[in-house]
């Protein structure tokens, strides 16, 4: 790879990494925790905690507390390494079918709770009930194409 090369590769490392936390950033996620995810799709390594840290230039304890996010949501994986102290991260095995999972799960939820409030509509007032039944079947049919996405990641 030639000089210039690596130095456009660089560049585009570098934006991918701050447009993916700027995406987690706006779906409600710590930007941090997208700029860690974004570096490991990018590197496709094991990185260590202290090269985490190094390539993004943020404090130990953002990178603690963005790796701990990205591990509880199944998006990376924790692993240890004999005779070293510190931690190593990589892509969990299937981290956009568990971000999917996740999406379907508060999709779920949501028409649960829409549900609980079209039990209470009397039926006396069947303009109400369509409304909010067919704001229900909005949640139930993005839960479904969401797991059908699912299967088709598989």
């Amino acid at each position: 790879m030639t000089d210039t090369e690596t130095d456009t590769l660089a560049q585009v490392r570098s934006e991918f990494i701050e447009k993916v936390g700027l995406i987690a950033q706006n779906e409600g996620l710590p930007r941090i925790a997208g700029r860690v995810f974004a570096l490991l799709v990018f590197d496709g390594d094991v990185l260590s905690f202290g090269d985490i840290t190094r390539h993004l230039e943020v404090s130990r304890g953002s990178i603690s507390s963005a790796t701990r996010l990205l591990e509880d949501r199944g998006l990376i994986k924790r692993l240890g390494k004999p005779g070293q102290r510190q931690d190593f991260f990589r892509l969990a095995d299937n981290p956009y079918e568990n971000m999917l999972g996740a999406v379907a799960g508060n999709l779920d939820r949501a028409r649960a709770e829409i549900g609980e409030t079209l039990a209470l509509v009397p039926d006396t007032r069947p303009e109400i009930r369509r409304r909010v039944q067919d704001y229900a079947r909005f949640y139930e049919e993005m839960g479904r194409a969401v797991r059908q996405s699912i299967e088709n990641l598989k």
